[in-house]
Order: C-alpha cells, then structure tokens, then sequence
C-alpha cells in the first residue's frame, strides 16, 4: 500500500473459498479497496469486540441498502498497512486481476476473481451472507 492510497470501500465477515477442483473449505476475513489495491485480510490486529459490533451493524446496512461501498470506524489506512505486514494477507494490484464477475444468490452475493499474484494463477469466491443461511 502506498502512503498516498485511500481506503473507498471495507467490508467485514466475507467468507473467502478457492474455486479450484479438490479445494475444500474457506476462510473469513475482510475485503478492502483502495485506490490501487484490493485486499484480503484474514489476519487482522484489530480487536475482537471491534469485529462483532462491525460485523452486526454491516448486517443492518445491508439490510437497509445494497450499498457495498462503505467505511468502518475504528479501521484505517495506518491499520490496513499494519496487516498487510502478515503474509497471509493478499494485496492485488488491480493490473494482477484478470477476470471479475457477480452474482445474486438467495443468501447473498458473490464476487468471483480470477488473478494472477507471484506467477501463480488463482480462483477465488467472496461471499457475504446478509444474515444467517437457511438450508
């Protein structure tokens, strides 16, 4: 992340699931877009208690608007950087993705991307259930 790059959209509780053959299970962390970057945080500083009153009040959002591209108070780009010092986290330079796509389901939404980090082609779905799945 560079010093001049602003955080324009964050969201919390996406659940993060790698589309390739034999790939089981996911991951839940945080999506956020900057001016240059889309990051994945699945290792994060911040505080537990922080991340369960986000997390609830994004439902309420999402329940009120479809609008994604919202900030959270208490995460900034001082804390963005600092997260991004874990390995585990990604960072995406927007030139690394190759393909992007969208979908409605009836528990939420989903991103899908295609993006190629390290030479090393990758398949992702991002999801966010807007409240608990029914089966």
């Amino acid at each position: 992340m560079q010093p001049d790059e602003k955080i324009q959209a964050h969201l919390v509780s996406v659940w993060r699931e790698s589309k390739k053959f034999f790939s089981i299970g996911g991951r839940e962390g945080m999506l956020v877009l900057t001016d240059k970057h889309l990051t994945y945080v699945h290792k994060t500083e911040s505080k537990i208690n922080w991340w369960k009153a986000i997390t609830q009040r994004q439902v309420i959002n999402f329940l009120k608007s479809k609008n994604t591209m919202i900030h959270h108070d208490g995460y900034g780009e001082k804390d963005l950087v600092n997260d991004l010092e874990n390995s585990k986290n990604v960072e995406l330079e927007f030139d690394d993705i190759d393909k992007i796509s969208f979908e409605e389901k009836t528990w939420g939404s989903a991103l899908y991307l295609e993006y190629e980090k390290n030479g090393k082609k990758e398949n992702f779905q991002y999801a966010i259930a807007q409240d608990w799945v029914k089966y």
